[in-house]
C-alpha cells in the first residue's frame, strides 16, 4: 500500500471516513463509456454499463480497450465529480469525521497514481489521500465505496464498520446489516447511520 498523505491529526484519529474515488465521488463509467463509444464500430451492439461490462467474462476484447483507455495521459484527471458522491459529502460534515479517500492504484495504468492525486487535490483538497491495492488493510469507521468486491472484505475485518454504497447495478443486491445503499433519495437514512457511527466513536473513547 502506498500512503500520499503522512498528516494526521491525533484528536480525531478514531473517526476515519474513508471515500472511494472511481463510482463515488468521481463519474468513472461516464467517462469510460465516451471513450469506449469512440472505439466502437457500426457493428458492435454491447449494451450496459462499462463497469458491468468489464467484469463479463467473455469481454476480454472490452477489458483490453479498457485498458488502453485507463493508460490515456489525462484520464483520471478530467473525470466529473459524481453528484451523488458529493451530496453524501454535504451530508457527512456536520459529524466531523476526518475524511480520506481510499482508491485502487492500478497497477497497469500507472498514470493514474499521479492523476487521481491531482483529481483529488482540485475536487477535495481538504481530503487526505491513501492509494492501496487492497483496501480492507484500511482502517476507517466508515468506507463510502461502489463495488462489492472492496466493501465486503472490508466489512470482514470492520465489524462495527459502516459501508455506504451508492447504488449501481453491480451492487444493488449485496446486503449486509452495516451496508446502506444510497440511491439519491434516502439522504436522511444516511444521515441517521452517519450519527449512529460517529455516536459509536465516541462511546469507544
Amino acid at each position: 500500500m502506498t500512503t500520499l498523505s503522512t498528516d494526521y491529526p491525533t484528536d480525531n484519529h478514531d473517526a476515519i471516513m474513508l471515500w472511494d474515488m472511481d463510482g463515488c465521488l468521481a463519474d468513472y463509467d461516464e467517462s469510460m463509456e465516451r471513450e469506449l463509444n469512440l472505439m466502437r464500430s457500426p457493428e458492435e451492439t454491447w449494451q450496459g454499463r462499462a463497469h458491468s461490462v468489464a467484469h463479463d467474462p467473455g469481454s476480454e476484447w472490452m477489458r483490453n480497450r479498457i485498458a488502453l483507455v485507463r493508460r490515456r495521459p489525462g484520464f483520471w484527471r478530467e473525470l466529473k465529480p459524481l453528484r451523488a458522491g458529493f451530496e453524501l459529502v454535504e451530508a457527512a460534515k456536520k459529524f466531523d469525521f476526518e475524511n480520506h479517500v481510499l482508491t485502487k492504484g492500478p497497477s497497469k495504468a500507472v498514470n493514474a497514481w499521479s492523476e487521481k492525486a491531482e483529481w483529488c487535490a482540485q475536487h477535495v483538497p481538504s481530503f487526505h489521500i491513501h492509494m492501496s491495492q487492497k483496501k480492507s488493510l484500511v482502517y476507517g469507521k466508515v468506507l463510502v465505496d461502489d463495488w462489492p468486491g472492496y466493501f465486503m472484505p472490508w466489512l470482514e475485518v470492520r465489524p462495527r464498520g459502516l459501508v455506504i454504497a451508492p447504488k449501481w447495478p453491480w451492487n444493488e443486491t449485496y446486503r449486509h446489516k452495516n451496508l446502506v445503499h444510497y440511491d439519491g433519495t434516502n439522504i436522511n437514512e444516511i444521515v441517521d447511520r452517519l450519527a449512529e457511527s460517529r455516536a459509536a466513536v465516541k462511546r469507544e473513547r
